[in-house]
């Protein structure tokens, strides 16, 4: 008698180990007088750290123009607690987090003179923890 393969309903998350893949070569970046805050190296993202950046380039902006992001945190982060022991399955989801290549846009902003997004891109770059470039089209 054959039996099926198990299927599996739900699959776990791994914790990310190595750095997403990079780039040489920044991605389109569509429409004319718009910037982007480019990525200069690999690395992660959680959502409270692009959370914070988007509120900093809002606040500085005045609310106007259109922002654009172009990241999400997809990849479950989870931890055990620090007194637990060995086995009993995995531990709950601690943080979520987005895996960024280098020369990947993170934000765009559109409709906004440059001395007004220029630094708002700047101020919401010094938010994030790693090397980032804004790039003017």
């Amino acid at each position: 008698m054959l039996t099926q393969p198990k299927k599996t309903k739900y699959r776990k998350y791994f914790k990310p180990r190595l750095l997403p893949r990079s780039s040489t070569k920044t991605h389109k970046l569509g429409e004319q007088n718009c910037f982007a805050l480019v990525t200069m190296e690999s690395g992660y993202l959680n959502g409270r750290q692009i959370e914070a950046a988007r509120q900093n380039i809002r606040r500085k902006v005045k609310r106007e123009g259109k922002l654009e992001i172009l990241t999400f945190p997809d990849i479950a982060v989870s931890q055990k607690a620090l007194a637990a022991r060995m086995g009993k399955g995995k531990g709950k989801v601690n943080h979520w987090v987005a895996a960024i290549a280098a020369g990947r846009a993170i934000f765009r902003l559109y409709g906004i003179d440059s001395e007004q997004g220029i630094p708002a891109l700047r101020s919401g770059a010094n938010k994030l923890p790693m090397k980032l470039k804004i790039h003017k089209l």
